[in-house]
């Protein structure tokens, strides 16, 4: 059985920290479950570009407000407490929050905590051994 609190991620490696957002990674490749987990703030007023080309996420909105844009058909959805969203073809997309979203995301495959968003952003695949 695995037990962590946020507060024991907080100024740890597994905090992550940029200028648009703050990813807190819960659980992690490392504990061998199959997928990863993460507690995910996005600040108000950036405009965020992903793309997971090297796994699906899905995203469980807690707290805030903003867009979220499929940048293939341009369609835009509103996020707000309690939205979903599932990227299960890999979609390239954005994230416009209009005040800090707080969100839930589930990667798969894990990601091991030291991937780095590329110039498209995109997560590498990274595995343990790697």
């Amino acid at each position: 059985m695995i037990v962590r609190t946020i507060a024991e991620i907080n100024e740890t490696e597994a905090d992550v920290k940029t200028a648009n957002w703050r990813s807190k990674r819960l659980i992690l490749a490392g504990d061998k479950v199959g997928f990863s987990m993460h507690e995910t703030t996005l600040y108000a007023g950036t405009v965020n570009q992903f793309w997971y080309a090297n796994h699906v996420e899905a995203v469980f909105v807690v707290e805030g407000e903003g867009e979220l844009v499929d940048s293939a058909t341009g369609e835009v959805f509103q996020l707000r407490p309690g939205t979903m969203y599932l990227l299960n073809n890999q979609d390239k997309h954005e994230v416009r929050p209009t005040t800090d979203v707080r969100a839930v995301c589930v990667f798969n495959p894990p990601v091991t905590g030291r991937e780095v968003h590329d110039e498209n952003g995109v997560y590498p695949l990274i595995t343990e051994a790697d």
